[in-house]
């Protein structure tokens, strides 16, 4: 037997296919049988079925003695079911199976007989216990599913007969001849109950149609449309097949019963709301043009699924839920009589609404969470740490048996009803259906009613979970502060307003039990007054209590990240999605991710918007990680590395590609990216420029082979220029990086694409000590593989002939006095510039590695390379670096001790390992004299050298 929702096509070829269900007989899968209620009538519908196994014969008298729907049924299908008891699964596979070939003349009968047979067999399996829900369910909306197609089919055919449907022939019908039914709600999802109506929404694709054609081609799609629906849903002496509800098309007061995909679309586009957004959760083509039925439902996924962490759902979904009881008066005391086992209170809308709207809420960043079927969407919800495993279990539970009753009380009678009895006699023929005694059956409804309001009524009502809770702020506390929040762009709505006055008093409590309240209450001011209109981000954090604590460790320790955040709040999303402190993914897994993001955008500028938002959350990760302790300096300066390496290889294909499309494919072997400096090294901080240089190797040619061809120092100059425009231009999304191009040859005034051939000249004869210290840490990063390889070979080839020049200490003895003459320290803090600080000792690994020809490119690597290594130096990199990654965090500008708020002098004291601010700036201090004095030690001529040739 199945156990999850398959997605279901009308065409399926039989049961045994598909392994929906077995051809077991059904006597010996029977593990249950209703008590009959009336056994006399029981007993009489069992001598007009002979030959029916004993365990088939108790079930059938159950089932007619409680159900006269049922009783009436096997009167008329006694002598099919007998037979299809023996094979169900064959039975099913002639009956459904054969909707698609019944004649015009047999066709409203025939559909009928089906929708007939298959409840009576769907009804014996389900109140014998030998098919679980997921089987019922299936079943029924396998049946829904052809009867459609099959009515729709008929419709169609028949308006392309007379000519009214305009380019279409009678071969179109077989694929639908462009019109779908899409099925919603219960269908969509495979989850049809046992006598449901159907949800349909019926869409043509326009894009065949002229202007001319195309008010034919919509009469004749609506024409068909009321064809099929009272094909399904007429009640002739047959009975009926399904009632067909058509109300959940786009603005059903006001358009057609079918409607053109363009209309829905620009609708959804311009007008969707979250009640529609929840109903395309399960949305599935199911009848008709299911290619152009998926095309439709591909386009709609930006709707339905929003690109941030959507928690504003959340309040849309409660008041639908308040909507709906409103309308049908079901607030109140729980009562059983009459009780609404669907819409009421702990009823299956709220297990629905509560799994859809976290559905919502994340499935736009986890597409394994869009899935239709409630209870694989529950298990899938826990798996993503959406919810708790065991609340997913007990949901399931409540799901299913609340569904359990359901059919009960819609095979008494074949109503849509979702009523408990009103009367003592009801419940107790209802008790007998399900083969126990009234007030088990009452204590056990009762208990799983209250269970899922208890475990959904928070949800949808968080204010209720926590307010309570917070702590009242003191008064006065930020009185002149809270005054001017009004005024500010992201509170001016009224839906804004009324989310943050609930999360207020838990904002303020937390912000007073910060080191320093009032410097932590100035920059969440600082942070409000940043963001821009909208209420995305209050609904987030009054659904996440632990984002809102988050948010005011930032503002108590890290000004600057706070700002960042306020400007780029979006980011805040990639805490909830599930992996925020899984480990540090490996190089690859990170740029798989970035291709990802960039490949579900339809064009380039879109792919780049979505590369920043993919950086900044990668890029925030790392600062939180860092804030928190969850990573050290150093490990955080090749995790921002590793981020820039990724988003270079990644961006470096779509800039060549759209260059290509103009400029005709790169010349030769094309061009590579070397990263520079830090980057080449292998660490940045959060506030890091990439120094980059591009090479390429044109093989020769003069000119690319494109529709508007340049020559091909032009061509690479403008590939250059067009990558450094994707990586540094505002877009709506803000920039990726700064780009610094200053060490490629000749600096500032050579060309910012550099041949490889003239890139080899230069270095062996022209260049200057600087540009081969700077060699020491190039990296190639991306580009033709071939090209790359050539270019580290070249480079550790040069650091073995300029090893031996007799000028280098003197250079960088120069160097290094026109550095500290030009610009002095920015305060005692200041952790890169000054003698024996971060810069100082940089220059001096590159130093160390040039003369030694190592390879390395890391600083502490570097260091190392000469045959004595500098405990002061060790000690000093190690210091300055985790003084600069920390301050990097804090601010863009200069640090002192009394610029600083107190979580952010914890802060930097936790990251360098010292118990006070004396005591850093004693450690500053002594640190760099002792590597300062190790650097000129170093750079000095001693005697030992003086063979040492040009």
């Amino acid at each position: 037997m199945v156990k999850q929702f398959r997605t279901l096509a009308p065409k399926r070829a039989s049961a045994h296919d598909t392994d929906m269900l077995d051809n077991t007989p059904l006597t010996t899968r029977i593990t249950r049988i209703p008590r009959a209620f009336d056994p006399a009538r029981g007993a009489d519908v069992l001598r007009q079925i002979p030959s029916l196994p004993d365990r088939v014969a108790d079930l059938v008298v159950g089932t007619a003695g409680c159900s006269p729907y049922l009783a009436s049924s096997l009167e008329r299908e006694g002598a099919w079911v007998a037979e299809a008891v023996l094979a169900p699964a064959q039975a099913l596979d002639a009956v459904i199976g054969g909707l698609a070939a019944l004649p015009p003349d047999r066709l409203a009968d025939g559909l009928r007989q089906a929708k007939r047979r298959v409840a009576l067999l769907v009804a014996l399996a389900d109140l014998g216990g030998a098919w679980q829900l997921e089987d019922v369910t299936e079943t029924l909306t396998w049946l829904a599913d052809a009867a459609t197609d099959a009515a729709m089919k008929a419709a169609l055919r028949a308006e392309i007969a007379r000519g009214k449907l305009p380019g279409m022939t009678p071969d179109d019908v077989e694929t639908g001849a462009a019109m779908v039914a899409l099925a919603m709600g219960k269908m969509g999802a495979g989850e049809l109950n046992y006598s449901s109506d159907i949800d349909l929404i019926c869409l043509f694709d326009d894009s065949p149609f002229d202007r001319d054609t195309y008010p034919d081609a919509r009469a004749a799609y609506v024409r068909a449309t009321r064809k099929m629906t009272s094909l399904l849903s007429d009640i002739t002496p047959e009975g009926y097949v399904f009632r067909t509800d058509l109300r959940l098309r786009p603005d059903a007061s006001v358009t057609p019963v079918c409607v053109a995909m363009s209309v829905a679309e620009r609708y959804y586009e311009a007008e969707g709301r979250t009640w529609e957004r929840n109903a395309y959760i399960k949305a599935r083509a199911a009848a008709g043009d299911i290619a152009a039925g998926e095309r439709f439902l591909r386009d709609l996924r930006p709707f339905v699924w929003r690109r941030h962490l959507d928690f504003a759902t959340i309040q849309d979904a409660h008041e639908m839920l308040v909507r709906i009881r409103d309308h049908k008066g079901l607030h109140g005391k729980l009562n059983l009589f009459g009780h609404n086992i669907k819409l009421g209170q702990g009823g299956i809308r709220e297990i629905e609404f509560f799994t859809q709207t976290r559905q919502l809420i994340a499935g736009g960043r986890d597409e394994s969470l869009r899935l239709r079927a409630t209870v694989p969407s529950l298990h899938r919800l826990a798996d993503a740490g959406w919810i708790a495993p065991d609340v997913a279990e007990a949901l399931s539970d409540h799901y299913r048996a609340h569904r359990l009753v359901e059919h009960r009380l819609q095979m008494l009678g074949d109503a849509q009803t979702h009523d408990l009895p009103v009367t003592d006699e009801g419940f107790a023929r209802l008790a007998a259906f399900m083969d126990t005694d009234v007030p088990s059956l009452k204590a056990d409804i009762t208990r799983r009613i209250r269970a899922v309001d208890r475990l959904t009524a928070a949800f949808f009502a968080p204010e209720t979970a926590s307010d309570g809770a917070a702590v009242p702020p003191q008064d006065g506390f930020g009185a002149d502060v809270i005054a001017r929040w009004r005024s500010y762009p992201a509170l001016r709505s009224a839906r804004a307003g009324e989310i943050f006055r609930r999360l207020r008093p838990r904002i303020l409590a937390r912000l007073q039990q910060a080191a320093k309240p009032d410097e932590a209450l100035g920059v969440f001011d600082q942070f409000l007054s940043g963001l821009p209109a909208g209420v995305q981000l209050f609904a987030l954090f009054d659904a996440n209590e632990n984002l809102l604590n988050l948010l005011i460790d930032i503002c108590a320790t890290a000004p600057a990240l706070a700002q960042y955040l306020s400007r780029n709040a979006g980011v805040l999303d990639a805490v909830l999605g599930g992996s925020f402190f899984d480990p540090w993914p490996t190089d690859d897994a990170l740029l798989v991710g970035l291709d990802h993001v960039m490949d579900g955008a339809p064009d380039y500028e879109q792919q780049l918007d979505a590369a920043r938002r993919w950086m900044k959350e990668w890029h925030f990760r790392i600062g939180v990680h860092l804030l928190q302790g969850v990573i050290t300096a150093e490990e955080a300066g090749g995790q921002y590395a590793a981020l820039a390496d990724a988003v270079l290889r990644g961006i470096w294909p779509r800039v060549v590609a759209a260059f290509e499309r103009r400029h005709g494919p790169q010349p030769g072997r094309g061009a590579i990216v070397v990263g520079m400096g830090s980057l080449g090294a292998g660490r940045l901080h959060a506030q890091s420029d990439l120094d980059l240089i591009l090479i390429y190797d044109a093989q020769g040619a003069e000119v690319s082979d494109g529709p508007r061809s340049l020559a091909v120092s032009a061509y690479f100059a403008r590939l250059t220029q067009a990558l450094v425009t994707a990586l540094s231009a505002a877009m709506a999304e803000g920039r990726l990086y700064e780009v610094d191009m200053r060490l490629r040859p000749s600096g500032r005034q050579g060309p910012v694409a550099t041949a490889w051939g003239a890139f080899r000249a230069y270095q062996q004869d022209a260049a200057w000590t600087w540009e081969h210290l700077a060699q020491t840490r190039a990296r190639p990063i991306v580009g033709d593989v071939g090209l790359m390889a050539e270019f580290e070979s070249f480079r550790r080839d040069l650091l073995r002939q300029k090893a031996r020049g007799a000028t280098v200490r003197a250079d960088v003895r120069d160097m290094r006095a026109r550095i500290s003459a030009a610009k002095p320290p920015q305060g005692d803090w200041d952790a890169k510039i000054g003698p024996g600080r971060l810069q100082d000792i940089e220059l001096f690994a590159e130093t160390q590695a040039l003369l030694s020809a190592s390879p390395a490119r890391a600083v502490a690597a570097q260091l190392t390379a000469a045959s004595e290594s500098s405990p002061a130096l060790a000690a000093g990199e190690h210091l300055f670096w985790q003084l600069q990654c920390a301050q990097r965090l804090l601010t863009a500008g200069p640090l002192t001790a009394d610029a600083l708020g107190a979580g952010a002098q914890a802060f930097l004291l936790r990251e360098t390992g010292q118990p006070s601010v004396a005591a850093l700036n004693s450690t500053i201090e002594r640190v760099a004299a002792q590597a300062a004095s190790a650097i000129a030690a170093g750079l000095a001529d001693p005697l030992s050298r003086t063979g040492e040739s040009a």
